[in-house]
């Protein structure tokens, strides 16, 4: 049984993983002036020996390459979440974090063999170049994009560039061929997926990311719900990878009153620096609720912390992923960087949130897979650490342990419902998605008629219907749906239903019906 649920999420949560413990660090200081890697007052011995290749070995060599591989294999020797970023990948990390990024404003995703339109950003460039929904795009400046084999990176690139650039493509709508040219723009990159009041008094609000826009979002959606009559708010920061450390205190400030710690930083060569509570935040008394998973790391973590230590939220949902490094970006002469840990940050209390990683890197990714092996994820008593781990107290008394993420004070397993080998196939290869989109696309007219996520939720009742194309869809592929079990065909409606809200409303969309089937967010809403 557990190994069904592990073909099934596997993949997915320790790609997730990599791409947070990798890419999203912690920005506690002015970033540093470009420096050579290898500069000093004395020419070092790594560099002597790079010198010596390059001048007199036999055959020719791609020094750059060689020189990554130097950098990589010295970060091996470090911390995991200690890496070298190429000159190539600086941007697209930088990105991330900004919170936008210079493109057409269009959301895509590959079919078969050809890139297909599934969002179009309202009032961005490509809305007003006149691109749609469904549009199939098979060229960028005469550049044909039409493979199996181009990586969507590539894809990626040809189609973003400066701001104010002029891009041409060549798209297909229904059978006809057609030229658009659009003008690129700054696209907003959004930390905040979701902000909606679920009943008259309780509000829902998901961060994906602490980027250098995710305090104004927050700030704005809280606005929002606290005019609509919130009383009671669920955070949900499942999944949220981190980002930078500043964010997550504003938002904890508005939680905090007085001077409350919110969490410090100490490492070998920095001195020891204090964040508090500093001003009167926009909810220090309302009932607040935050939901994690194993996917919360770093910034969430110290958000999910403080709020824990001091007994100002009820944390609800599995333990988190356990990373409380601090990281530093160092630019390289080439173009490159650095992102070097430079400091281990403790919640109030004094605890560190940071897992061991003194086996090496291989085993400390795994550790979320052990969690699915020794049971966590499915049974909170299978909560291995927390015999051996040192105890701290909440402000109230409360037993919270450190060295292994944040345990959550209400624990909600994963789903135990397993899926079949077939359904297993349908969500990893890509199938599942596609056929929602086609879904969609299809039945285009039907779905303007809902105003909104709620009215969709209510009125919609073609999951059946959904269902029995989604059996024959993948029974070309050979893939047999109609012996599956009926949880596992309640669920894969459930998930027709809020997918089909996302092409429509985006994540703000997927979150507001799905929710009405979640586990954690039901125990949320219990408490």
């Amino acid at each position: 049984m557990k190994n069904k649920k592990l073909q099934v999420w596997l993949p997915l949560l320790l790609a997730v993983v990599m791409i947070s413990g990798m890419f999203f660090g912690f920005k506690l200081h002015q970033q540093t002036g470009a420096k050579d890697f290898f500069a000093g007052n004395k020419t070092s011995t790594l560099q002597e020996a790079m010198d010596l290749i390059k001048t007199r070995y036999v055959d020719s060599v791609q020094m750059d390459s060689l020189r990554e591989d130097a950098i990589n294999a010295v970060m091996d020797h470090l911390d995991p979440h200690s890496v070298y970023i190429p000159a190539s990948g600086v941007q697209e990390a930088a990105e991330e974090l900004q919170g936008n990024f210079e493109g057409i404003g269009i959301e895509f995703n590959l079919f078969k063999d050809t890139v297909n339109v599934i969002y179009v950003i309202p009032d961005g460039p490509s809305e007003k170049a006149g691109l749609q929904i469904g549009d199939k795009i098979v060229a960028v400046n005469d550049s044909s994009i039409v493979s199996k084999t181009l990586p969507i990176q590539n894809i990626r690139r040809l189609i973003r560039g400066k701001s104010g650039s002029n891009v041409q493509l060549k798209i297909v709508r229904g059978t006809a061929l057609q030229t658009v040219n659009v003008t690129r723009g700054r696209i907003p990159l959004p930390a905040l997926d979701a902000s909606y009041m679920v009943d008259a008094t309780t509000g829902y609000l998901k961060l994906n990311k602490f980027s250098e826009t995710t305090y104004k979002e927050f700030m704005e959606g809280m606005e929002i719900l606290k005019k609509a009559g919130m009383q009671k708010l669920i955070l949900d920061l499942r999944g949220n990878g981190g980002g930078y450390v500043q964010q997550a205190v504003n938002i904890a400030d508005e939680f905090l009153d007085s001077n409350k710690l919110i969490v410090y930083t100490q490492g070998s060569n920095i001195e020891k620096k204090e964040y508090r509570a500093s001003k009167d935040g926009v909810f220090e008394k309302g009932k607040l609720v935050v939901l994690v998973d194993e996917l919360t790391a770093s910034a969430s973590e110290i958000l999910a912390g403080a709020l824990q230590d001091w007994d100002r939220a009820t944390i609800i949902g599995r333990r988190t992923f356990g990373k409380g490094l601090v990281q530093e970006q160092f630019g390289l002469s080439d173009g490159s960087a650095l992102r070097l840990t430079v400091a281990r940050y403790y919640t109030p209390s004094g605890r560190s949130i940071q897992r061991p990683y003194d086996k090496g890197k291989k085993i400390y990714m795994d550790e979320i897979r052990d969690r699915y092996e020794h049971g966590e994820i499915i049974n909170p008593d299978s909560v291995h650490h927390l015999s051996t781990e040192k105890t701290f107290k909440t402000s109230g008394g409360k037993i919270v342990y450190g060295g292994g993420g944040i345990t959550p004070n209400i624990y909600v397993p994963v789903d135990t419902s397993l899926f079949t080998h077939a359904v297993t196939r349908l969500y990893l290869d890509g199938r599942f998605n596609a056929f929602i989109y086609q879904y969609y696309i299809s039945h285009l007219q039907e779905f303007q008629q809902y105003k909104s996520p709620a009215e969709f939720a209510q009125k919609f009742q073609n999951a059946s219907d959904a269902w029995k194309q989604l059996e024959a869809y993948a029974l070309k592929d050979s893939i047999y749906l109609s012996a599956v079990p009926q949880t596992d065909k309640k669920d894969i409606e459930e998930r027709i239903e809020a997918y089909l809200a996302r092409l429509k409303w985006r994540n703000e969309g997927f979150y507001e019906v799905y929710n009405l089937y979640d586990p954690v967010f039901q125990k949320a809403m219990q408490n």
